[in-house]
Formats: structure tokens, C-alpha cells, sequence
């Protein structure tokens, strides 16, 4: 049997299905598996649906079992998020489809019936309001995820720096620890590692409010409204669905372009997606709004994420001119799903995956970065200032090209050269640098027993500003006063005393812009070949120092600075 399969088409079964079909595709190259005369899309497919004459031709080949077992973890992963069987939600996307091909193709005489669905798309799918919803929507979207997870960061960062540090300061001082490795895991591990996990509690939230207007069959909404706008740059809007992913994670939204079918498409797409600001890049935002807007950062971080879509569209429109000229436009069919209440169980799942991921990579990317920079900090060993150390030498000789920028000094300089590796390491480096090295802490005199008590009442207090302050969005209700606001953290008092918050926002808009991380280099490369990753990371870098230039200067020919 040969299977046979039109190019030029390829039906999008919706984030969770594409991102399982993407992960196995990947996996049949990276384990070099000879699909044969099966498409890889199909192949793929059909292991996941476990479909049975399939699933016995591959486990006699090498490697078959393998890849089986990967099929099924997928389908499961699936299953358990939408609550229904993997070859069910398949099905029901191709009818969907079928259905909107019949629906736009054959006119019947109009039944006056009109739902609630009907309602609500006039105004979310309006030709003209459309668009300012969906802003308006991610706006809610992010300053609920400042406003609401501010009380649990300031509980984090209370525990990271206060009970977890003491404890390990007296677990070392117990087995009589050297002091260099005091300080590699107070001023090292906990400053590093610790100063990225502050924001957990904001990505839980972001990721849960993705999942809520996901699962709800907005972002359905989202991609048909976009699908105008991405006209004007070549694209259509099935590239809209990676970009959205970018918000979450490059590396995979990458991998989604697969399901693009024409190649210019998916290589336009690959050069746009990381511009969309991905979750490593919140903790910069964060640390950054709050320390210089206070309860304007969610405006402020808002302004960040559109931004890229806006400076993705401007650099498509400039590609779409010039390198990658369009092809043969193909029509963009979406099934517009009736609007539906969220499973709590599928977006606690897509919460928590998400988040763990980011931990992961705390607990092993950032932690790596954590003792390298510290080691770096403290070599020639026995450096008594940090400008003097390897670190400072190599950042001080590129802290020059950011200078026009507002942020010249050499730990900045080196904080971004860290990024390269994850952008969320630019928090950490900063915290490594600005707060690791402190000196004469005031140890406070408790016991355990206090202390677990305080970590309790924390969080209960945490939990109950931040559910006032969900519930003053409410017209009319105020439950929130100006005690509610964000304490300060050691990390933003350093901040503020180094940048003013003109040349903060410079900063924030380069780590927007500048060079993807190395895994989105990879997946980029591995995708479209070395020539293409490098034009992302050229692009994105010059791009970026351009558009941080002209906001500082600008700022300061407007005396904002």
C-alpha cells in the first residue's frame, strides 16, 4: 500500500493534537527512522491514533517500538487534557473542517436562528473591532497575571532569600563547609537559580489564562481575526497558531511550522516566531516593571508583547519585499467551534506542563549558568572586585556597544551575553551579580518551627491580596489599597540605584528583540538549514540595537531622560 497525500494541504487538528505530531515527527529524525513510502504527517498520525495495522508494521522495524511507546505517552498526554480518546478528537477535527468546507461552500436559504456563539462572534470576528479585542483581550490577560501573581512573587522571594538561604547557611556552618562553598551556593546557586524561580507563580498564571481563552475556542477567534492583519505581510492565518505557541516556547512553535504547506510560509514564520515574547522573557519584564512602574507593569509588559507582534509584522513586510517574495497564496479554512466552558482539568494540565518545563530548565540550564557565572566571577581566585574577574573583563569590552542604549556598565553587558543561552538567565546573572555578592546580612534569630509558620501565613496572605485584587477588576469593587502593592525585592532596589526607567525600557525592548536563544537557533537550523538560523540571529540583533537606540536617545531628546 502507498499512501499518497496532497502538499499543498494539510488539516491543523489544534494546538495540543500538532504539538504532539510535531514532537514525533522530530523524534523520527532524531532517531533517523525510515518512514518508507509513508508520509511522515500520516505516519505520525496514525501511531497516535493507534491505529492497528499501523502500529504492527512499525513495531516489526528498528526502532518501531520505540516510537510506539512515544505515540501512546502523546495520545494519553492529549486525552487526559481534552478528556476524550485521541482518534475521537481527530475525527471530530476533520468533520469540523468538512463541515466549514460545506458551510462555505453550498448556501441554503438562512434559518432565522441565530445563538449565542453568533452573538458574540459579530463582535470578536468584526472586520474592524476584531483586532482591538484581541488587544484588548491579552491586555486583561497580562495585567491580571502582574497584578494577581505579585503577592505570590513577593512570598517566593521572601522564602528563597530568607527561611531557604538560612537554612543552608546552617546546614554548611554544621559540616563545617569551606567558605568558598558558602559562597558558591548562597551567593551562586540561591541568587541564581533562586532569582529565576521568584516568577514561577507568574508563569503559572500566564499559562493558566492561556489555556482558559484556548480551551474556551477564542484563540480559534484569534487566529481567524489575525489571518486579515497577517495578509498585509504574505502570511496567512494558519502561521498565526506557531506565533501563538512562541508565546509559550519557540523551540516547539518552530516545529509547528511543519503544518504550513508551503515552505516560504514556514520559513517566514520560523524568523517571525521569535520575536513573540516567549516565557523566558517574562522574569526580565517583571523584575523590571515592578521595580521602576510599580502598578503600571502590567501596562508596561503588555506594551512589550505587542511590540514584537508589531515588529514582527514590519520585519515580515520587509522579508515579504525582498527575500522571500510570495508564492501561490493558498486559502485559509478554519473551523470556528462553538464557545465552551474550560475543563478545569485540561488547563491545570497545560498550567502545570508548561511551568514544569521552565523549572526543568531552572533546575538544570539555569543552575549550570549559575555555577559557570560564578566561577567566572570569582576567578583570578581570591578577586576582590567583580569588574576585576573574568566576567567583568569580557563584559567590560562589549559593555561599549550598549552605551548609546542606556545601559553601558559591564554587569548588563555580560547579563546579555548570558541570555544567549535562555533569556531568563538575564535575571539570574543580574541577580549573581547585583545581589549574590552582598555582604553583612542580618541573620534573624528564629526557629524552625517559626519559620515554617511564617512560610504559611505567607502564602494565606498571599492568597487572600491576591483574590482581592481579582475581584476589584470588577466595576465598581475596590478591594485593594496602596499597601497592596509589590514589595521591594533586593534585586529591584539594585536595579533602580543602576538604570532610570528610560533606559530600563530600552533595555526591556532589547531582550525583546535581540538574538534567539541557542535551542531556538537549533530547532531553526535543524528545520531550514545553518544559513537561515543565522539570519535570525543577525537580523533579530541588529533589529534590536536599532529599536532600544532610537527609544533612548529619542527619550532624551524628549527629556525623558
Amino acid at each position: 500500500m502507498t499512501i499518497t497525500t496532497n502538499p499543498l494541504f494539510k488539516l491543523d487538528y489544534g494546538g495540543k493534537i500538532e504539538r504532539e505530531i510535531a514532537r514525533l515527527i522530530a523524534a523520527f529524525d532524531e532517531l533517523q527512522f525510515d518512514t518508507g513510502r509513508y508520509p511522515k504527517r500520516w505516519l505520525a498520525l496514525k501511531l497516535l491514533e493507534a491505529d492497528a495495522d499501523i502500529l504492527e508494521r512499525v513495531s516489526r522495524m528498528p526502532k518501531g517500538e520505540h516510537l510506539i511507546a512515544l505515540a501512546r505517552q502523546g495520545a494519553e498526554r492529549v486525552s487526559s487534557m481534552l478528556g476524550d480518546d485521541f482518534d475521537l478528537l481527530t475525527a471530530d477535527r476533520r468533520y469540523g473542517y468538512i463541515n466549514g468546507v460545506v458551510r462555505q461552500s453550498l448556501h441554503r436559504t438562512l434559518i432565522d436562528r441565530i445563538t449565542l456563539t453568533d452573538r458574540i462572534d459579530d463582535i470578536v470576528t468584526h472586520k474592524w473591532l476584531g483586532l482591538p479585542v484581541f488587544f484588548a483581550v491579552m491586555y486583561i490577560v497580562f495585567r491580571l497575571v502582574i497584578d494577581v501573581s505579585s503577592p505570590f512573587l513577593d512570598w517566593t522571594d521572601a522564602v528563597i532569600n530568607g527561611p531557604i538561604a538560612r537554612w543552608l547557611r546552617l546546614f554548611l556552618d554544621l559540616v563545617s563547609a569551606p567558605a568558598w562553598t558558602r559562597s558558591l551556593v548562597i551567593d551562586g546557586i540561591v541568587a541564581g537559580v533562586g532569582g529565576v524561580l521568584v516568577f514561577v507563580p507568574g508563569l503559572l498564571i500566564l499559562y493558566f489564562f492561556i489555556a482558559l481563552l484556548e480551551d474556551s475556542g477564542y484563540m480559534s477567534r484569534a487566529a481567524f481575526v489575525m489571518d486579515r492583519f497577517m495578509r498585509v505581510v504574505g502570511l496567512h492565518g494558519k502561521s498565526f497558531i506557531p506565533m501563538i505557541l512562541g508565546f509559550g516556547c519557540a523551540v516547539p512553535a518552530i516545529y509547528a511550522t511543519r503544518t504550513i504547506p508551503s515552505r516560504r510560509d514556514r520559513v517566514l514564520t520560523a524568523l517571525l516566531v521569535p520575536l513573540m515574547s516567549c516565557s523566558a522573557r517574562l522574569p526580565v519584564y517583571v523584575v523590571f516593571g515592578l521595580a521602576f512602574f510599580g502598578v503600571r507593569a502590567g501596562t508596561i509588559i503588555w506594551a512589550m508583547y505587542a511590540l514584537g507582534i508589531v515588529v514582527a509584522m514590519l520585519a515580515g513586510m520587509i522579508f515579504t519585499r525582498t527575500i522571500l517574495k510570495p508564492d501561490v497564496t493558498s486559502a485559509f479554512v478554519l473551523e470556528l467551534p462553538p464557545y465552551r466552558q474550560p475543563a478545569l482539568k485540561s488547563v491545570l494540565i497545560h498550567m502545570w506542563e508548561n511551568t514544569r518545563e521552565f523549572v526543568r530548565k531552572a533546575g538544570t540550564t539555569i543552575l549550570l549558568a549559575s555555577v559557570v557565572m560564578w566561577i567566572l566571577l570569582n576567578l583570578p581566585w581570591g578577586v576582590a572586585n567583580q569588574r576585576d574577574s573574568y566576567f567583568g573583563w569580557v563584559s567590560g569590552a562589549i559593555a561599549p556597544v550598549f552605551a548609546p542604549l542606556g545601559f553601558g556598565n559591564w554587569e548588563t553587558g555580560g547579563a546579555l551575553v548570558t541570555g544567549f543561552m535562555a533569556k531568563e538567565i538575564v535575571v539570574s546573572t543580574l541577580s549573581q551579580v547585583y545581589v549574590g555578592g552582598e555582604e553583612g546580612r542580618i541573620e534573624e534569630q528564629t526557629t524552625l518551627g517559626e519559620e515554617l509558620t511564617g512560610i504559611g501565613l505567607g502564602f494565606v496572605n498571599a492568597a487572600v491580596r491576591s483574590g482581592k485584587i481579582l475581584l476589584s477588576i470588577v466595576p465598581g469593587v475596590n478591594l485593594v489599597n496602596e499597601e497592596a502593592e509589590s514589595e521591594d525585592t533586593a534585586l529591584s532596589a539594585a536595579l533602580r540605584e543602576r538604570f532610570t526607567p528610560l533606559s530600563a525600557v530600552s533595555l526591556l525592548v532589547f531582550v525583546l528583540l535581540y538574538v534567539p536563544c541557542v535551542a531556538t537557533l537549533g530547532a531553526i537550523r535543524h528545520e531550514f538549514g545553518r544559513s537561515w538560523a543565522l539570519t535570525s540571529a543577525v537580523y533579530q540583533t541588529v533589529v534590536a540595537w536599532l529599536a532600544a537606540f532610537l527609544i533612548y536617545q529619542g527619550g532624551r531628546l524628549l527629556g525623558l531622560g
